[in-house]
């Protein structure tokens, strides 16, 4: 029998008492900080850590809770901080529940699902403070706590080595594709647009009326792109559209020209369609430049947009986009290596990133399993 096991036979036998988020804390709001002089005291906003100014709002361990934005971002933070509007911070009753067991039942309650606003996504007091939260006695909470710091500081170091592998890539990308001598390469380049590569293209325009949220062919537009498609189009008009205009090979290049521009990805030739001019291609000659080749170059362009709030990449700005071309070996060469590196950093099928993920996955089912308890029978 584990320790935990014990202590809650021990302790409970008949189950854990459940209180409301406002009998056992004080949920409080926050302020402005561009009044206060620069310090090391962290202001918090939903985002994370905003600044560092030269005062503070509160120094005892707490909780941070969005109020609007990026609602899953809970904090558990030990030391003198400052936090705006955005999120709140919670003054809480010891007596009932220690602060981090506190901070890992939040975690578990995936606040964003709380979400009733329909613009920005938003938390109120009133709707916090009725959060039913366990409070088993302070030996359990203490035990699980520290076997749940023990799972986030593993992936934490997990994490932190798997972004030293990505830093290192993109190290060596970089050198590759600026054409700096690496393991023997060349240095033998030559410049092209874009538009002697190949034709730009992309699909034709699908109306918001031809889409449906339920079944067909997935439809990417691009807020999906590269993720999950939330819209579908029917299996007739993807079969006439994709017969009588652009549509991509498999391997060529998918590029965002909207939002974050340049984002890319490998069309893998299954049955899916793409939102037009948002998300473009170049219909390329492989003989001349080879579709890994692009996908890798992509990641280093600058490319020239243009807009406001929305950034747009033109297909004129496009055309005229220049890259380096080496030889085909030295094509194939870079692309040999770069396939290693990104492996090794987003592959997440093996090695240190398919490890981040299992442990991540491991740490959410145990963190789940933990802080559920049975009920006690308060009338008994």
């Amino acid at each position: 029998m584990s320790e935990l096991q014990k202590l809650i036979r021990e302790l409970c036998p008949n189950g854990v008492v459940y209180k409301k988020l406002g009998d056992i804390a004080i949920i409080k709001n926050g302020r402005d900080y561009k009044h206060l002089g620069r310090g090391n005291i962290p202001v918090y906003g939903s985002g994370g850590i905003m600044s560092y100014v030269d005062a503070y709002v509160y120094e005892k361990p707490t909780v941070l809770i969005p109020r609007k934005g990026s609602l899953g971002n809970v904090f558990y933070v030990d030391t003198p901080f400052w936090n705006v509007d955005t999120i709140f911070y919670t003054i809480i009753d010891t007596s009932n529940v220690l602060p981090k067991f506190l901070y890992y039942v939040l975690l578990k309650e995936q606040l964003e699902k709380l979400n009733t606003a329909g613009g920005v996504p938003s938390l109120t007091q009133t709707v916090l403070n009725k959060i039913l939260i366990p409070v088993p006695p302070p030996e359990v909470q203490e035990e699980i706590v520290k076997i749940l710091d023990r799972f986030a500081e593993y992936a934490a170091e997990l994490q932190a080595e798997l972004q030293a592998r990505q830093e290192q890539y993109e190290y060596y990308r970089n050198k590759l594709l600026t054409f700096a001598k690496i393991g023997g390469g060349t240095q033998s380049v030559t410049w092209m647009k874009m538009s002697e590569i190949g034709d730009i293209c992309m699909c034709k325009r699908i109306m918001k009326e031809q889409t449906n949220r339920t079944s067909g062919i997935p439809f990417y537009k691009i807020g999906t792109f590269g993720k999950v498609a939330d819209a579908y189009i029917s299996r007739e008009l993807y079969e006439d559209y994709k017969k009588r205009f652009s549509f991509p090979v498999k391997g060529e290049i998918l590029i965002s020209a909207s939002g974050t521009i340049g984002r890319s990805v490998i069309y893998d030739g299954k049955d899916a369609y793409f939102q037009d001019s948002n998300i473009v291609w170049i219909h390329n000659d492989e003989t001349k430049v080879l579709n890994k080749y692009l996908y890798y170059y992509y990641q280093i362009v600058e490319w020239n947009v243009e807009g406001g709030t929305i950034k747009r990449l033109y297909n004129n700005n496009l055309a005229k986009t220049k890259i380096a071309v080496p030889s085909l070996s030295e094509q194939e060469r870079i692309v040999a290596i770069l396939d290693k590196f990104e492996v090794l950093v987003n592959d997440l099928s093996q090695g240190l990133p398919a490890e981040v993920a299992a442990v991540q996955e491991q740490y959410e089912y145990y963190r789940n399993k933990l802080l559920s308890f049975s009920r006690a029978d308060m009338s008994a």
